[in-house]
């Protein structure tokens, strides 16, 4: 099936208002003849800032798990909980659908953000044409999973409060739960920084260039 692409026609897109105009080339940068914001084909350096973003996030996901997201001062004693205590903590006393909510959302969750991510940024980099479809459909699901992220907070956040909450005690939130948040919002800025139409970038020009060899080929 032929098909004509927004950029083989001349046109291109606000980034901004979505406003799709004639692609104007100047010596300097396009502006949006609605808004006024700058327009590019391609969101400028879209995987080096993902990939900045994504090895950030990576790295402050390792103390997320490891250092305590709550700490409990009381007559007792004090006490440090990270997220997995919790899950263990929820699990052992029976509240197993709790723990596999904050598991879930928690752990599983950021990582397979992550992992998504990196392997569309890597891919796109390469300029693979590895199933574009299943790609971009990969790239929604983290989008649609990204509205939703402030959920893994909440769940750490009910994790505080619930964790061996005792009378007269002081919660304060860890280390853990600021490298937690960070976690996520770094994930949904790298998801919001990547261009899903490097995914197709490789596809379009694997599908033109049997037709320029046929039209470089001479005539008999």
């Amino acid at each position: 099936m032929k098909y004509q692409t927004a950029a083989d026609a001349g046109y291109i897109s606000c980034h901004a208002c979505g406003h799709v105009q004639p692609h104007v080339r100047t010596h300097g940068h396009a502006r949006c003849a609605r808004c006024g914001s700058p327009v590019h084909e391609r969101s400028p350096d879209s995987i080096m800032r993902t990939w900045a973003l994504l090895i950030a996030a990576a790295l402050l996901y390792i103390p997320a798990n490891l250092l305590p997201v709550m700490h409990t001062a009381s007559l007792v004693g004090n006490e440090d909980d990270t997220i997995m205590s919790g899950v263990v903590y929820f699990w052992t006393s029976g509240d197993w659908p709790l723990a596999v909510i904050v598991f879930i959302a928690s752990i599983l969750v950021p990582m397979l953000k992550l992992s998504v991510l990196a392997l569309l940024a890597f891919t796109a980099q390469r300029g693979s044409t590895w199933r574009p479809v299943e790609r971009t459909k990969l790239y929604r699901l983290v989008e649609f999973i990204g509205r939703w992220s402030m959920l893994d907070v909440f769940v750490v956040t009910l994790t505080v409060a619930l964790v061996r909450f005792q009378s007269l005690a002081v919660i304060t939130a860890g280390p853990g739960a600021i490298a937690f948040g960070s976690v996520v919002i770094l994930t949904m800025i790298a998801s919001m920084q990547f261009d899903p139409r490097l995914i197709w970038d490789p596809v379009d020009e694997d599908k033109h260039k049997p037709a320029q060899r046929s039209q470089d080929q001479p005539h008999e």
